[in-house]
């Protein structure tokens, strides 16, 4: 039984047992001393006058006489001459209604049945609170939560990816397996570190695994713990919460999210000193304030370090600042190779490609790719999880997933396999392009199709060379459109392309500086921090002139693109259409099938495999183009430039 619904039913019984006890010291019979005198003796006191007052209920009769306070108590036989007889001496007569102990008792526990339902639900919410707070009204107990190794030890060799993080936390772990080893040497370790990322990177887990290597107690709290709707919660929940760590010194105290409770102060809109700021005032005094607290380390992660207050991030609080970002492309093959630990793979499985074709990709992000990966095995009835499951859950995770329930027309459908073949066609002949990986015509997410390019490595800085490229590449859709079928029936297909088109030179522009009318000058606000965070306004700070130049640099950039996929698919018009009808009969091509399409070659398909190369493809083992579902008419063929 729930200990909660025991403690409940134990007090209910106490209730019950304390209000059957007042009524029963409540009966008349225990009203002051009563004692019984026979019927007889009743009327010759009455005679006599020596009767004050008499209570009548039903054949039983109460009452006190008139010298001293004593009762009696008597049996009337049913006298009719009772009530004249008591009339003539002046006795005061009270009547009630004949009642039996068993209904008294009844009764009393009807009128009192409310209070008893307020008790039990008064007493059970306060055991509720003191399992939650450690005791009830503990509003200012802290919420930390101490975690030991029954909770899975983490250490370093469970984190990958990111090794400069890695060996700026090893410091940490040094001194609190060995402090003297730099306190004889007149060194101070971190008082605290803040771990600076976007989502997904690992800050947590970082965290998780210096108090692993420390094997030194753990606590673990989040920011928006600390702020309750009673004022004053939050500074106290601090202190308890340091006061508990110095009772496990020395130990680590990790805050996730502690930008909820370390945001500047006075940035909030209503003004006034809120509960937020005192405590943040209070978590300010415990870090370095008057007591020491040199054993215990201070980590907290954050993906918004701009909103912080400058006392917290002061030499002395958060000494050190831990950049977490995403891996390169040797961090996601490390970190591939720790989430496939328990994954069985196929021998054709190379993580090497999978990093390579996961730019950009959190540490979060590749673990869903493995699970999505395996999960896919797992339907398709597998025993080993092939290049093909990695390939599908990458293109689901990038793209969205398959659409072939949806349905278009031959004519549409040929209008997207001659726009993909378009970007496809410019990708493989402009002077700075990514390898060609993939170009398909069905329906994933928002897109009836797209072409894939990979890069042979993480891109730190673009060339004006390879962005002139992109934007010729976006251009390659709208122009074969226009070469098939006319200016006159062109769609809107290629808005993506020309969106992005216009975002990319408008960017180079205003913030590389790649215009010589406008020189080396950055032009407006940079918006696009990945996860720094965004302003509440922004502001115009250039001229109507200025703005028309930049319009007009922009026009032309686009314009230079437009006439260069016009070039190129023109010179390339064969090749073009060639692999236009190998998408139609195809639906999905890899890199080395379109250049062998381009060559004139059938693309060599594997007929070995007892499941298709991918599931994007449509083709069946004969090779021949195998009917599926048509996408949806009226969305978007989008490339993936």
């Amino acid at each position: 039984m729930n200990p909660n619904y025991r403690n409940l039913a134990l007090w209910a019984i106490i209730a019950v047992l304390l209000i059957a006890l007042f009524n029963l010291f409540q009966t008349p019979q225990t009203r002051g001393a009563s004692t019984d005198v026979p019927y007889s003796q009743f009327l010759q006191e009455v005679a006599a006058g020596r009767v004050k007052t008499v209570v009548i209920a039903g054949a039983r009769i109460t009452g006190t006489y008139a010298d001293n306070a004593n009762g009696f108590q008597t049996y009337s036989p049913g006298d009719p001459q009772l009530v004249s007889r008591l009339q003539d001496k002046n006795v005061t007569i009270n009547a009630r209604p004949e009642s039996d102990g068993s209904n008294s008792l009844f009764s009393y526990l009807i009128s009192y049945l409310p209070m008893i339902l307020i008790l039990g639900v008064w007493i059970f919410f306060m055991r509720q609170m003191q399992s939650g707070s450690g005791r009830a009204m503990g509003f200012g107990k802290s919420k930390a939560k101490l975690l030991t190794e029954a909770h899975g030890r983490v250490t370093f060799q469970d984190v990958a990816g990111v090794d400069e993080a890695k060996e700026d936390l090893e410091e940490i772990v040094e001194f609190l397996r060995d402090p003297q080893k730099f306190q004889r040497l007149g060194g101070k370790i971190p008082r605290g570190v803040l771990l600076v990322g976007p989502p997904g990177t690992g800050k947590t887990l970082l965290a998780r695994s210096v108090a692993g290597e420390a094997n030194v107690p753990f606590f673990t709290i989040s920011g928006s713990d600390f702020v309750e709707m009673f004022v004053g919660v939050g500074a106290s929940r601090v202190r308890d919460m340091f006061d508990q760590a110095k009772k496990n010194a020395p130990c680590i105290i990790f805050i996730d999210e502690i930008d909820a409770v370390g945001r500047h102060r006075g940035a909030g809109l209503g003004g006034g000193n809120d509960e937020r700021e005192q405590t943040l005032n209070q978590l300010l005094v415990e870090m370095d304030g008057f007591e020491s607290n040199e054993s215990i380390i201070l980590i907290a992660a954050t993906n918004r370090p701009d909103v912080l207050d400058p006392a917290l991030l002061r030499p002395g609080r958060f000494d050190r600042q831990v950049v977490v970002p995403n891996p390169d492309i040797v961090g996601r093959e490390k970190i591939l190779k720790v989430h496939v630990r328990n994954v069985p793979l196929a021998p054709n499985v190379d993580l090497k490609v999978i990093a390579r074709g996961t730019p950009g990709f959190s540490g979060a992000d590749l673990m869903n790719l493995v699970n999505e990966s395996a999960l896919m095995a797992a339907r398709r009835n597998k025993r080993l999880v092939t290049m093909a499951e990695f390939e599908d859950a990458k293109d689901k995770i990038m793209m969205g997933a398959e659409r072939r329930s949806s349905a278009m027309t031959q004519a549409e459908k040929e209008l997207t396999a001659y726009h993909e073949a378009g970007h496809a066609i410019l990708a493989l002949n402009v002077p700075s392009a990514d390898p060609l990986h993939k170009a398909t015509i069905i329906p994933r997410g928002r897109a009836l199709g797209m072409v894939m390019q990979l890069p042979e490595g993480d891109r730190y800085s673009m060339s004006y060379k390879y962005m002139i490229s992109r934007l010729a590449i976006m251009m390659g859709g709208r122009v074969a459109e226009e070469f098939k079928f006319g200016k006159e029936n062109i769609t809107s297909g290629a808005s993506s392309d020309i969106e992005q088109a216009t975002k990319l030179a408008r960017a180079m522009v205003t913030r590389w500086g790649f215009s010589d009318k406008l020189g080396h000058v950055a032009y407006g606000d940079n918006q696009e921090e990945v996860f720094l965070g965004h302003s509440v306004a922004r502001t115009q700070n250039v001229s109507e002139e200025t703005a028309q130049i930049i319009d007009a640099e922009v026009r032309r950039l686009i314009d230079e693109a437009y006439v260069t996929a016009k070039s190129i698919l023109t010179k390339k018009k064969k090749e073009w259409i060639a692999l236009a009808q190998g998408l139609l009969e195809y639906e999905t091509l890899s890199g080395e099938e379109i250049k062998q399409l381009i060559a004139g070659q059938k693309p060599a398909r594997d007929l070995g495999d007892d499941t298709p190369t991918s599931r994007g493809s449509a083709v069946p083992k004969s090779g021949r183009r195998k009917k599926g579902p048509e996408p949806e008419g009226g969305m978007e063929p989008q490339p993936s430039s």
